[in-house]
């Protein structure tokens, strides 16, 4: 493997952008971090924000302004369950995807737990917020874990984590799609296989739900989490989908709002537009899975025929959420890449947003076996553009040829 060559950004120089002038073209390639918010979803918002002077009430309140609050969360709840294939009792609006994971992990296994059962099996891609959830579970409260290995493509066996469940398993919980590698993994054959144990599923859906269907009616899981920022909707709201009839413990007390598992003051303009955002991204997610692989697998083609740079995740397209682009480089370093790609507009991930700023190796990416000096996810969305692919086309392999040969990016 080539030597790294460190090109690291001056500490001393401000990288906030306020003093460096904009470029002219922004390629945005990190809709797995963040997607650019719905006008629909835009539009929810304002409605509720008091541009029209209206009071926006407490949905537990008993007066007009309050009725009107409690109204609008009610009608977003039942537009979301409507579009996911659920009933509306079923949908709990938390504050976004971490919560609705900790919320089913934490809760379900709480249940699990009252009739004895204290294992869980989760999959060892999952993302922080279910694996920290499940780790601190075994080390402050006693719970047992069998972390499920993925296959070399980030794909998680179905097999495998039949064969870790035990008679008294509480949880599994396998994500739908991987965040960093973009890898599938078979949730209906899974929830199929476990419909008979008294183990509860839960699948985190967060980076599923823009490109792949979901339809609970016919995927048999106990609990899914959605957060409303990764298909259009504002950051701060996301949904957890617990299935009616499964026990489940609250992770916090107060006014019981939500059949009490999840009390707190409704946030009305928060969950409508959530709302909407599901309502835009159900509509026009078939039209975006058919459209993004051909520039994802177009920036893949360029990429990959410079020396030292490998795709990852799963070959099959089937098996691969149609947004994302994850690359091993070697002959760089990780954040100067980064940095380099940002100065020059080019937005990206060196690996998961959610562990930026962190020095350690992706949990993600050591338990595949990928290797590499850098890693670089490109994950595109409902907004992007053939203009920003081929620009990034253009100047990703130029970023890298200069990090290699220690030259200067400006």
């Amino acid at each position: 493997m080539a030597d790294i060559v460190r090109n690291p950004p001056d500490r001393g120089a401000r990288i906030d952008g306020a003093d460096a002038p904009s470029p002219k073209v922004e390629v945005y390639l990190d809709h797995a971090a963040s997607t650019p918010l719905r006008p629909e979803a835009r539009a929810a918002l304002r409605s509720w924000l008091g541009e029209d002077g209206a009071v926006v009430g407490n949905a537990s309140s008993s007066h007009a302004a309050g009725r009107r609050a409690r109204v609008a969360v009610e009608e977003a709840r039942e537009r979301v369950a409507t579009a996911l294939g659920a009933h509306p009792h079923d949908i709990v609006f938390t504050s976004g995807g971490t919560e609705a994971d900790n919320l089913a992990v934490k809760g379900l296994a709480w249940a699990g737990a009252e009739s004895g059962r204290r294992h869980l099996v989760v999959s060892a891609v999952e993302h922080p917020a279910v694996r920290d959830a499940a780790s601190w579970l075994a080390d402050a409260q006693a719970f047992t874990v069998t972390w499920v290995a993925p296959d070399a493509d980030g794909t998680v066996p179905v097999d495998a984590i039949l064969d870790a469940v035990r008679d008294d398993t509480a949880v599994v919980s396998v994500m739908t799609a991987n965040n960093e590698l973009g890898a599938v993994n078979d949730v209906a054959t899974l929830a199929d296989a476990l419909a008979d144990h008294p183990a509860a599923l839960h699948t985190d859906a967060v980076q599923a739900f823009a490109t792949l269907p979901v339809d609970l009616g016919h995927l048999r899981v106990d609990a899914l989490a959605l957060s409303a920022h990764k298909f259009g909707g504002p950051q701060g709201v996301g949904v957890a989908y617990l299935r009616r009839g499964v026990p489940i413990v609250p992770i916090a007390h107060g006014g019981g709002q939500d059949r009490g598992v999840r009390s707190g003051t409704f946030a009305a303009a928060l969950d409508a537009a959530c709302a909407a955002a599901v309502e835009a991204a159900t509509l026009d997610r078939a039209e975006l899975a058919s459209r993004l692989p051909g520039w994802t697998d177009r920036l893949s083609a360029v990429l990959t025929t410079l020396h030292g740079v490998r795709r990852n995740g799963p070959a099959d397209p089937a098996r691969r959420l149609a947004s994302h682009l994850h690359l091993s480089i070697d002959g760089v370093e990780g954040e100067a890449l980064t940095f380099a790609l940002d100065q020059a507009g080019v937005r990206a991930s060196g690996g998961a947003a959610c562990s930026s700023g962190s020095a350690r190796a992706s949990h993600v990416l050591e338990a595949a076996g990928v290797d590499g000096d850098a890693a670089l996810r490109l994950s595109l969305g409902w907004t992007t553009t053939d203009e920003e692919v081929e620009r990034a086309t253009a100047l990703v392999p130029e970023i890298i040829a200069k990090l290699r040969a220690g030259e200067a990016v400006t």
